[in-house]
């Protein structure tokens, strides 16, 4: 396999490392920013016309119920250990919910959208980026890349609101945002999926039509460096089908730092597209983190961002231990 067990042994330890440095700069940068969960709940509740009598004791007795006014030490000493049980706490501003069940419920919405969207736009873009680079393209076909790179360098967020103005409020194409209506009953039915389906359109759609155009630049470029090969002028003498060459030699061989750019991106699925996910108001994890930064809700942001970095971590090592799986000449065993 070109593998170690020592290798594989320190990559699982960096691992590791990188999550922990992750968790103390979490930790760290949250309680150093300005704002505190206390006062932007009351300020809150004042700005909606709340009376909120004695708020100074309620700071008081809230801080203390949460252990906020600990010293930083001893706050991420606990912190450490509530975590490593796998406990990330209680979140501020929804208690008494627990923020691994915040993000348990958001989790589903931001992973069937992101995923879907982002397979959809690595497919599409690599087989159009390799039929780009190929010599038997049509000319027609080839004209699909200026407007595809154009799309791909507005961000995705702009599109969707463009997309959200001319399909949704003029047209009434498509719902203004959300997940489901609120008429439709939820369950295993196909009604439900439908509902689901609908609402996801304009945001799938806005993540993979700025996607797209990345995928077939990259993709296109790879396959520049294949075309004319020693192997593929071997496939051409012996006679086979133009369509296998194409398949077999040309887009193996180029697929591969493809493979490793959807391995990053499936990593970054988790923390989703948070713009998107705001614009549509779709109830996924980057509009829960909106919404937990909005809120200054400690443990609810430190959970969300340890969660993407783990996702991150996890599907660059497991990447890295399926390399020499993928590509033969890549070993890492010391000569």
């Amino acid at each position: 396999m070109g593998l170690t067990l020592s290798y594989v042994i320190r990559r699982v330890a960096l691992f590791f490392a990188v999550i922990w440095l992750t968790a103390t700069l979490n930790f760290v940068l949250v309680h150093l920013a300005p704002g505190d969960p206390t006062g932007a709940m009351l300020a809150k509740m004042q700005t909606q016309g709340a009376i909120v009598p004695n708020s100074a004791a309620i700071i008081t007795a809230y801080r203390k119920t949460f252990g906020l006014d600990q010293p930083l030490p001893v706050q991420y000493l606990k912190y450490l250990a509530e975590l490593s049980h796998g406990n990330m706490g209680y979140s501020l501003n929804n208690f008494p919910a627990r923020v691994s069940d915040i993000i348990a419920g958001a989790l589903p919405w931001t992973i069937g959208l992101v995923l879907t969207a982002t397979i959809i736009a690595f497919v599409i873009g690599t087989l159009l980026g390799a039929l780009m680079a190929w010599r038997a393209t049509p000319g027609i076909a080839k004209a699909l890349l200026p407007p595809l790179l154009i799309l791909a360098a507005i961000p995705n967020y702009l599109l969707g609101i463009l997309l959200l103005y001319v399909l949704a409020f003029i047209l009434h194409w498509f719902p203004v945002g959300g997940s489901t209506s609120v008429t439709t009953t939820s369950g295993l039915n196909l009604p439900f999926i439908l509902d689901i389906v609908d609402h996801s359109v304009l945001p799938a759609s806005a993540i993979v039509l700025t996607a797209i155009g990345g995928w077939m630049l990259g993709m296109r470029a790879m396959m520049v460096t294949v075309t004319g090969s020693d192997y593929l002028t071997l496939a051409e003498v012996k006679g086979l089908r133009e369509r296998r060459i194409f398949l077999r030699y040309a887009l193996r061989n180029a697929i591969l730092p493809q493979v490793t750019g959807l391995a990053i991106a499936l990593g970054y699925v988790v923390s989703g597209s948070i713009l998107v996910e705001v614009v549509f108001s779709y109830p996924g994890i980057g509009n829960l983190l909106a919404q937990a930064i909005t809120n200054v809700d400690y443990p609810l942001i430190e959970g969300i961002t340890l969660i993407l970095v783990v996702a991150i971590a996890l599907a660059i090592l497991v990447l890295d231990l399926l390399y020499p799986r993928i590509d033969p000449r890549i070993s890492y065993q010391r000569k």
